[in-house]
This record gives structure tokens, sequence and C-alpha cells, in this order.
């Protein structure tokens, strides 16, 4: 959801990462030690029947639910399940880490060992951690989801949750201990007047035979942008997403390194772009790719990939477009196709800690955060913009997404939902190790020096492997 917002980190408690090994709370050097956040938000006053609840003999003795995650935006979907469910008995605590996202989970982790009363009760993860939870090194603590009482094969199918948010959430065991609530299956965002110019028409249905499907169709349109005076994108770095999404094996299979062929292409395809100067040269995320989004740059850019939250909070983010209503800068000027390979991009999958000693309660929980295709369900408040300030984001349910409109002003009065619904049917979830977030950025960064024409191919490629060796300790030969 909200990306670009700011914790207000001077307004919760601070807790050292020891407390998670102790129950006392003892000052703990933040320069040296990632510092728990804790925000607990009391219940209201338990009626007769709560208290009577609490009173049997099976109850649990812990009277709060201990929520981990590195964005407050999580607890917020918790907190509108208790806001919505009085009878839920228990106290919301909040814990996350004033770090960056990987102290987050190193010292998740050490709260998972720890089993006290600080121990996570769920926890979300981001896309790029979530092999780790679900099939590598953290996995025996995740909870299946049918251990919680969820009719997990059938609700999947109701709510025609995409495969890849299945595939991203299954152990090595075949059990389901993770899904998703945000659909973040990845589209190709594009100006319209650009492409009236240049092909005719603004269509969906048009531009994604322009530019797919394929990477050579996808060059054949950069080259017609060219002629015309555009940049098909504003980086090269820019089809990083669909490229990595496209491939059929992942990283590591059998302990050793293997590079698929559609991967080892991001070298080919991001020279192609860099030298014919179908793009900009720009730097994602930075100052000159931001203000390619509202016309600012060195020439005019076709268009940026990526989710529904990508327009939602990137591009429609205040200034980002050079405007915030029709006829104000790009706004306005967006819509959305299919793009030339299939790939998601974020999203946060949530887990049950099987040390809980709430995990009993918590299946409704669950299930009305990942499977709720109803109008009570959270991912029905999310896509109908009664969530989060207004915005319609996508989520994974497929039967919500077709309850409800993403029709926006702000793509041309476009249904985006009906693009980003067939997008995700596309994306791949098998592809994904635990290793990913490492070695992703190992082979960028030799791309990047290949494209730019500071080593060969075959020296960029010689090193990626070395350092995927050096500081993963895994077989490349």
């Amino acid at each position: 959801m909200k990306r670009f917002k700011a914790l207000l980190l001077s307004c919760l408690i601070l807790i050292p990462l020891s407390a998670c090994n102790t129950a006392s709370q003892v000052p703990g050097s933040p320069d040296t030690t990632p510092a728990l956040t804790e925000d607990a938000v009391p219940s209201e006053p338990a009626d007769s029947a709560d208290k009577d609840a609490d009173n049997r003999p099976d109850a649990p003795a812990r009277k709060h639910l201990n929520v981990y995650s590195a964005s407050y935006d999580s607890f917020r979907i918790v907190e509108k399940y208790k806001e919505l469910h009085p009878e839920f008995p228990y106290d919301l605590k909040f814990n996350t880490f004033a770090t960056m996202d990987g102290d987050f989970h190193v010292a998740l982790d050490e709260c998972l060992k720890a089993n006290n009363d600080l121990t996570p009760d769920i926890y979300f993860i981001k896309s790029v951690q979530v092999k780790r939870y679900v099939e590598g090194e953290q996995s025996h603590y995740a909870l299946p989801y049918k251990e919680l009482g969820i009719d997990v094969d059938n609700l999947i199918k109701e709510a025609d949750i995409p495969q890849y948010v299945i595939d991203m959430g299954t152990n090595a065991e075949g059990q389901i201990v993770a899904l998703g609530y945000e659909g973040t299956g990845g589209a190709f965002i594009y100006r319209r007047s650009i492409a009236k110019d240049v092909w005719g028409t603004d269509d969906p249905e048009i531009i994604k035979d322009k530019i797919g499907p394929g990477w050579d169709k996808f060059l054949e349109a950069a080259a017609q942008l060219k002629a015309r005076g555009y940049g098909i994108l504003s980086s090269y770095e820019d089809i990083w997403p669909p490229v990595i999404g496209s491939a059929e094996v992942p990283w590591v299979v059998d302990g050793k390194l293997t590079i698929d062929p559609k991967r080892e292409a991001f070298l080919d395809l991001a020279k192609q772009l860099h030298d014919n100067g179908y793009t900009n040269n720009t730097e994602p995320w930075m100052g000159e790719w931001v203000a390619d989004m509202m016309d600012a740059g060195g020439k005019k850019i076709f268009g940026y990939f990526g989710p529904s939250w990508f327009v939602n909070y990137v591009l429609n983010l205040k200034g980002a477009c050079g405007g915030e209503k029709l006829g104000e800068g790009t706004y306005g000027d967006w819509a959305v196709c299919e793009p030339p390979m299939g790939f998601f991009w974020g999203g946060e999958w949530v887990f049950v800690n099987k040390n809980s000693p709430l995990k009993e309660e918590l299946g409704d929980l669950i299930k009305w955060i990942t499977l709720d295709s109803s109008e009570t369900g959270f991912q029905y408040f999310l896509a109908n913009g009664l969530f989060d300030d207004g915005i319609r984001n996508a989520v994974t349910s497929g039967a919500v997404m077709q309850k409800v409109s993403g029709t926006s002003d702000f793509v041309g009065y476009q249904d985006m939902f009906q693009v980003f619904g067939k997008a995700a049917k596309l994306a791949n979830g098998k592809n994904i190790t635990q290793y990913d977030e490492f070695i992703n950025a190992y082979f960028r960064e030799q791309v990047r020096e290949y494209a730019e024409g500071r080593k060969t191919r075959k020296q960029a490629i010689t090193d990626f492997k070395q350092a995927v060796m050096d500081n993963l300790g895994i077989d490349v030969e």
C-alpha cells in the first residue's frame, strides 16, 4: 500500500532487540542494536461473554496479539479487523524495527526463536523475503493455514486467487503457510498521447500487441517510438521486473546457480536499449527518472512497468506526474495494458507462528485478510477504496476484482482492475528462491557494467558468478 509514508518512530516505545530474549526491558544502544518499536492498542472493555471466554480452561494466558511487520500499514489491517469484530478479545501490539528492511528480518528471526511474550503471533513478510520463511531457513516457524481450521482449497477457488500467490506461499510439503492480499501482478503503464501520435490509437487492446508479447516486439516498438522522438522507457533497468519474472527456472536448483536464458537475456536487452538511445538513461527511483513522469526529461517517455501500487503511489503521488487533476502535467494521460512478459512486483504474505499461544484463535483473522471475497472481507475494502484514503488498490482475489471498479480519471477513466486481474494470471511464483534479494543485486550490477560498456559480456557473467560464490557459498559451476 502506501510506499512513501514516514513512520513517526519517535511516538513509539523503543525496546532493544535483546528484549526478544528476556522478559525485562533494559536500555539498548541504537547504534549497535536494531530497535524494536512496540505500539500497544488497548482493547475495549470486554463484555460478560468475553470474560466467560477468557475464563474457560483452554483460554490462552496471554491477552495480547503480537503483530510483526516492516510496515505500519500491516498493523492497520489488523486494527481494522478488531474494529469490525469487537468480540476479538485481544489487545494488539505492533512490533517493527527502526532499521532498514534487512535488519527487520534479522531482528524478527531473533524474536521467533525467543518464544516468550514478545514472540510473533502473525508476521507480514515482503515478497523478496517470503521464500526464506516458506521453504528456507525460517520455514519451520510457519503454521499451515489448514491447521488454523481454514478450508483453504475451497476458499482459494471461491476467491479466485492467482497461482503466483499460492506458489509463493506453498512449502516443500505442498502446504500453504502464507498468502498475500495486495494484487501485485504487473502491467505496462503508458502515455495515451504518445500512443496516439505513433500508432493512431491509445486502445490498451491494440497497444499490448504493439509492445508484445515478447521482447522482439517490444524492441520494434522502441524503434518506432524513437523515430518519432520518444523513449520507450526512462531507464533500461525498467525492464528488470518483467525480465526476472519471466524466468522459468529459479536462480538456485539443487544448491547450484542456474542462469535461466530469459534472465540472461537482460544483458542483451539492456545493452540494446542503452546503445540505441531508446531510453533517457536514468537511474530508477532517482530524480531524473521521476522527472520523466512529468515530461521534464531529455525526451518524452512512453511508459513504465508496474502493478497497481505503481499507478497509485508512484505515478500519481502528489507532484510526480506534474499535476493532481485533469489538465495538469501528465495526469489523465496514462493507460494500462498487458505486459510483454508476465510478472509480479512486491506484496506481503501473512504468516502465523506455529509457536503462538493464540494460533487457535487466528483462523478467522487470517481468512478475513487473505481469502474472504465477500463484501465484508478486507480485500473488498481495499479494492473499493474503503481502507486506504479512498484509493482503490488491486487485490489478490479475482472474485473481489470483478465486484468493484478500478476506474480512475488518472488513467483516462479506464477500469485498470480488468488489466491487472489478467496480468496476475501471467505471473510466476515458482521461479523465486530465498537467495533472490542478493543474487538479483549481483546480477543487476554486472548488467550495468556490460550495458554501459565497462565490461565485456563474458566478464560480466564471470564476475556475477564469482560474487554469488564468494558471498553466498553457492556452487556456480
